[in-house]
């Protein structure tokens, strides 16, 4: 029967109590690498207190605190609302925009095509004219620019809608271009487009173009002809006796006038000196 010697070392797998006790207090002393930062940085009380309250006892939260979740009821009444909201969005309509415009040719006349009837015709809008000279008379009836014409006439011209008017181009740096007649049917920015007695739509440039415009006074009065009155003889009816009718005439620049109708509402025009003149 063998005997283990008395000096033998022990088996491996055992460690005597003394030596696991040991081990572990040397393991609760030994300081951690943030320990070890903070003491170089801090004195060892202010490092000692900044580890308990910011990392030691700090608190950590499993899951970060929100309310409580909605319910299904909550839920299916959010997408209602959210729904009704959506269609009542869908159901007003848009306006179109300029691209949409363009491609509908919502502001292109109509041709006259032959063996037709209608379309862009000049006794089409010859009642359209008409109107128009009531509304240039009204604007112009307020004091004596209907008759002596002046800065308060052109300032309130400046300022009128075009559409309606009959037009005679007098200059222009196009020669072709000179004598054409017509009621103004669209005033754009920049050009004027008019239908002719012919019942053709010509685009007229306003820039390089001067334009006459003719307002015959509907009741000739006793004043006396001032500023850019002409007495004109007219044609009476079957009978073929004639009759006197004064007119108001006045020309537009059309390099200085090249805006739209509803931009030169609000725009007040200063006299300027000009060269060209």
């Amino acid at each position: 029967m063998s005997q283990t010697p008395r000096n033998a070392p022990p088996h491996r797998g055992l460690q005597p109590s003394s030596i696991m006790a040991s081990n572990k207090k040397n393991n609760t002393n030994k300081p951690t690498v943030t320990q070890d930062l903070l003491s170089r940085a801090h004195s060892p009380d202010t490092a000692a207190r900044i580890y308990a309250d910011k990392i030691q006892h700090r608190p950590l939260f499993v899951k970060p605190s929100s309310p409580p979740p909605p319910d299904a009821r909550d839920v299916r009444r959010r997408a209602r609302r959210e729904k009704q909201q959506q269609r009542k969005k869908t159901l007003k309509p848009k306006p179109l925009s300029a691209r949409q415009r363009r491609a509908l040719g919502l502001h292109d006349i109509p041709k006259k095509k032959k063996g037709e009837e209608g379309g862009c015709s000049y006794a089409v809008f010859e009642p359209l004219h008409r109107l128009w000279l009531g509304y240039v008379r009204e604007i112009l009836a307020g004091g004596e620019e209907l008759y002596a014409g002046g800065q308060g006439a052109a300032a309130k011209l400046c300022a009128a809608d075009f559409h309606g008017a009959l037009v005679q181009v007098v200059r222009s740096r196009c020669p072709s271009r000179v004598g054409l007649r017509g009621i103004v049917v669209k005033d754009s920015r920049f050009v004027f487009e008019i239908v002719t007695e012919g019942d053709q739509v010509k685009v007229v440039p306003k820039e390089g173009t001067v334009f006459r415009v003719d307002v015959p006074v509907a009741d000739a009065e006793k004043k006396g002809g001032k500023g850019q009155e002409k007495e004109k003889e007219v044609e009476g009816g079957g009978d073929g006796d004639c009759q006197k009718r004064k007119t108001f005439t006045f020309e537009i620049h059309g390099d200085q006038f090249q805006y739209r109708s509803a931009d030169r509402t609000n725009k007040k025009f200063k006299a300027h000196f000009l060269k060209n003149l």
